[in-house]
């Protein structure tokens, strides 16, 4: 299937579907004599794993990865680094009443037409479960980017219309320490109330994730097409049930003036930086320096327990009943998805910087 990699020096390539044997993926182009801790990789792939609390989906998956090749001795070899991870808790006969059925907002009647054949099992390569794939690139990019000091922290900040405040100390105990991974307590509280009762009721929600990168250094991003927003932009816009995007001061930019959005440029004792950060750390598609930071939207989960009007792939009007193991909202385990797609991009521009200048 073509779209299946991302990356230009730092490539991630990804296979398998949901109800098959095994999901995995391939890493090039991650240099040689890169210490590889397996925990940090488990660490995150728990933190997306389903089954983790009654606000998520109730499958249960180890999500344990196996690394094939491309690591001897626990370092980097700078050969392609192999992956699995096998999928154990499947309920493929949970699917078998979508075998002809198109679910509303889902990709089952565009895979349709698109190759002719569809694996309803789950969504099959549609589906969300590739996302562990990503998770695991992405904890093995943060091994990188961490001998460059540079971090990543990614939060909910909003479920349905609650929202946490802006001025709130981010910190992965903080974010980690609740089900819904918001860094302020009395909001999560609320968020996980709201997520139970609209489960029950047999609907979704959707929400925002914020996610901020400290530590970058200058100059990194390619002007014109491979904006480092733009790529970042396009990792977020590649995870399911996304939305929308926004760096900086986002969509609020248009209601300002230029007087009022500009980032001044002054001189303290590290160097030249900028008064402000309403550019979000990055100015003509290049990092300045200041922490990236960006929101991303995810829509309401699409497989919800209501009745809803469909068609089959007759063309003839069905009731859809749904069933089977689903998130009532999605953000909570999107935001290791979130930061591991992220550390893909920086990792990416960080190798392609080094060919700026001799």
């Amino acid at each position: 299937m073509a779209g299946s990699t991302f990356g230009t020096l730092f490539r991630l390539t990804t296979f398998g579907e949901s109800h098959g044997v095994a999901i995995g993926g391939i890493i090039e182009g991650c240099p040689a004599g890169i210490e590889i801790d397996e925990q940090l990789i488990a660490l995150w792939m728990d933190r997306r794993k389903p089954g983790q609390s009654d606000v998520t989906s109730p499958r249960k998956e180890a999500d344990i990865v196996e690394l094939l090749s491309g690591i001897f001795e626990n370092k980097t070899t700078g050969t392609p680094i192999g992956f699995l991870i096998r999928n154990k808790d499947q309920a493929s006969a949970d699917y078998d009443y979508l075998k002809s059925t198109f679910r509303p907002s889902h990709a089952d009647f565009t895979f349709t037409e698109k190759y002719g054949i569809r694996d309803h099992r789950g969504g099959g390569r549609s589906s969300a479960r590739e996302t562990a794939c990503r998770v695991a690139g992405g904890a093995i990019a943060m091994q990188l980017l961490q001998l460059h000091n540079i971090s990543i922290h990614g939060w909910v900040s909003s479920v349905g219309t609650i929202t946490a405040p802006d001025n709130v100390e981010i910190n992965d105990a903080a974010i980690f320490g609740n089900s819904v991974r918001c860094p302020h307590p009395e909001t999560a509280a609320k968020m996980e109330a709201l997520i139970r009762e609209t489960a029950q009721s047999g609907d979704s929600l959707g929400g925002v994730i914020s996610c901020v990168v400290n530590g970058l250094p200058v100059g990194l991003g390619e002007p014109v097409f491979d904006k480092l927003h733009a790529d970042l932009a396009k990792a977020m816009m590649s995870i399911n049930a996304t939305k929308g995007f926004e760096y900086g001061m986002g969509f609020a930019a248009s209601r300002m003036k230029g007087s009022e959005h500009n980032d001044a440029f002054i001189k303290n004792d590290t160097g030249i930086t900028t008064a402000t950060n309403r550019s979000g750390g990055i100015q003509g598609g290049i990092s300045n320096g200041q922490p990236i930071l960006f929101r991303t939207a995810f829509k309401p989960v699409a497989t919800i327990m209501k009745d809803q009007v469909t068609v089959n792939a007759a063309g003839e009007q069905t009731v859809l009943k749904n069933k089977g193991r689903h998130d009532p909202c999605v953000v909570p385990r999107a935001v290791p998805i979130v930061v591991g797609m992220t550390a893909l991009v920086i990792a990416d521009h960080l190798l392609r910087q080094r060919s700026a200048q001799l």
